[in-house]
């Protein structure tokens, strides 16, 4: 069930509305409530992949049980290790077989050894990236001890298939999403109106900037043999665009949901965009991920305890790994080398934690150096969507070529001049809106900042927006295919 569908809007206030018809305290009546509605919102996509959400949430609830039970440290390892084995296995089994196979077909086919292999045409069940990385993180605190196993399996499940967050995160901590689930939860109207507020902008991203910028950049990189540098330019900085609101959207929509309902969901993405360098994009970039790796990858590994030369591998290992999670594709390995190359300077001088504060803090408009960085650091990360976005590397390589060449100061040879000026005048709308509220959770969370009337006027004009400037039959959220 998609967030920008009709059945969504229709599907939320119903859930709303029997969550708390339910009545506060009754917490296991409410759980269950949750895992119905998760099961449904899941299942409507296609019902036959709810036995894998069902079977990883089954493993690692057993598992956690029998490592709170034991106290030797052998079988705890082993009970992790089998946690291990069901999550990743059934993950890489569906994300990678095929890959693997291609790969190992084309490698012998070059030493002269064809073998033949055929690949299964695995449909990648949707979401299972982030509710194997969920379940996992619950195993791996309940056997580092910093976490009690729950003995509610209510309280378990509905955390595993709490639906604004099941799809495509935010990638929640079992440290910060149990202990919600296990206490009562009371109607708190301010909490509630904010969730709103963060969804209709959640919701502005995704259908007018997102939507509008997709049709540009799947005209262009459909095939880019067709288009010349300039088109493709100018495609790869919509696509820049497209897939920050695409997936920040998203999340601004999860985490509204989700106060709807009581809960607090971590924060995915903190204004990226108005980065000074590539350390603190990532750090502002799907965060949920990025800790999430140095976490459970990072840390283990040695973190920064071994001196420079520690973080330079271990930081080499986590982007190479996140450009793998998203993908079964050489493009996306690439991806996440490029992003490590340009993190190595950071490291190598020291200046990869430089700037932690919010940017241009107590004014309106940052400084030269500030904004001369912002440019610098959105089109570094520009340009290594050219390899996210490309099918093939075929295909990036043609992107780079023609980029770099005498057509890139040709003009576009856009079709749809209508879409080019909805997407520049909502990308315009939504820096400039994000920008007055850096330093808040999301875009329209301008309590004490603004007053009433001025509000509701910029919500109507949201609204209006949305109705006149959003293409018919909106696409699926980018990150579904991860």
């Amino acid at each position: 069930m998609l967030f920008n569908s009709v059945d969504f809007a229709v599907f939320l206030p119903l859930v709303f509305m029997g969550y708390w018809l339910i009545g506060p305290g009754r917490v296991r009546g409410q759980n269950a409530f949750l895992i119905l509605a998760g099961v449904v919102f899941y299942g409507w996509w296609d019902w036959r992949y709810l036995g894998l959400l069902l079977f990883t949430a089954g493993v690692d609830y057993i598992v956690a049980q029998g490592m709170e039970r034991t106290g030797s440290s052998a079988r705890r390892k082993v009970l992790m290790g089998i946690s291990l084995v069901a999550n990743l296995g059934l993950l890489g089994f569906f994300k990678y077989f095929d890959f693997f196979v291609v790969a190992f077909n084309d490698a012998f086919t070059l030493l002269g050894r064809p073998l033949g292999l055929r690949t299964l045409g695995l449909v990648l069940p949707v979401g299972i990236s982030f509710y194997t990385f969920q379940s996992l993180s619950y195993t791996i605190d309940v056997y580092r001890k910093q976490l009690p196993a729950t003995r509610d399996p209510l309280v378990f499940f509905a955390f595993v298939s709490f639906f604004p967050q099941l799809l495509a995160g935010p990638i929640e901590r079992a440290r910060n999403m149990v202990q919600q689930f296990e206490r009562p939860r009371v109607f708190d109207m301010a909490h509630a109106q904010d969730g709103l507020r963060q969804i209709l902008w959640g919701l502005f991203k995704k259908v007018v900037v997102a939507d509008n910028c997709g049709i540009l950049v799947d005209g262009a990189y459909d095939d880019p043999t067709m288009h010349s540098g300039a088109t493709l330019c100018l495609a790869t900085i919509f696509f820049s665009f497209q897939i920050y609101c695409d997936f920040s959207g998203y999340s601004d929509i999860a985490l509204g949901s989700a106060r709807l309902f009581g809960f607090t969901l971590m924060r995915n993405f903190a204004y990226p965009y108005f980065s000074r360098d590539m350390g603190e994009y990532w750090r502002r970039w799907h965060m949920s991920l990025n800790t999430w790796f140095r976490d459970y990858l990072y840390i283990p590994l040695g973190g920064s305890r071994g001196g420079k030369w520690m973080v330079l591998r271990n930081t080499i290992i986590i982007f190479l790994v996140s450009g793998f999670w998203h993908g079964a594709n050489w493009t996306f390995i690439s991806w996440g080398a490029i992003n490590a190359a340009f993190f190595i300077p950071l490291i190598l001088t020291g200046a990869n934690r430089r700037f932690t504060g919010p940017i241009a803090h107590g004014r309106w408009l940052p400084s030269w150096n500030e904004a001369l960085r912002m440019v610098y650091t959105f089109l570094l990360a520009t340009l290594t969507r050219v390899f996210f976005r490309s099918e093939t590397m075929t295909d990036a390589m043609e992107v780079f070529r023609r980029v770099f060449s005498a057509s890139l100061f040709t003009t576009p040879d856009f079709l749809h001049f209508r879409v080019v000026a909805f997407s520049v005048i909502s990308i315009v709308i939504m820096l400039v809106i994000e920008w007055m509220n850096r330093d808040r959770q999301h875009g329209l969370q301008m309590d004490g900042r603004a007053t009433r009337p001025v509000r509701f006027t910029l919500y109507y004009a949201i609204i209006m927006l949305m109705i006149l400037m959003a293409p018919l039959g909106g696409g699926e959220f980018i990150y579904f295919q991860f």
